[in-house]
């Protein structure tokens, strides 16, 4: 689908992405944190599984689990942030941008 400007046809147009910028930057911080309070549970698993290895491979299998957690929790977030951020975008806000005029609108509310 070709996107024109609404006011002067033109085909240069960009697109901001304000909603999936600040949706994946909330989300990523909201899941790190989610992450963060779970990572007694993968500091646990990490120590467990680092058993095997005596006292140093507790340690060291605690904080790569509590890492894990923290970073998995992250991306986890990161993409759901993305996605609902996307959907914002292209329904709510002025999401494109004329480089000729300077004009800002939505494809929804212009077909």
């Amino acid at each position: 689908m070709k996107i024109e400007c609404p006011c002067c046809q033109s085909d240069l147009i960009d697109t901001k992405n304000y909603g999936k910028k600040t949706g994946g930057a909330v989300g990523a911080v909201a899941g790190a944190a989610a992450g963060a309070a779970g990572a007694s549970t993968g500091a646990e698993i990490g120590a467990t599984a680092g058993m095997i290895a005596g006292p140093v491979g507790i340690a060291i299998g605690g904080i790569t689990g509590a890492i894990l957690g923290g970073l998995l929790g992250g991306a986890a977030g990161c993409a759901t942030g993305s996605a609902v951020g996307e959907v914002i975008d292209e329904n709510i806000l002025d999401n494109y941008y004329c480089r000729t005029c300077g004009h800002s609108f939505s494809c929804k509310r212009n077909q």
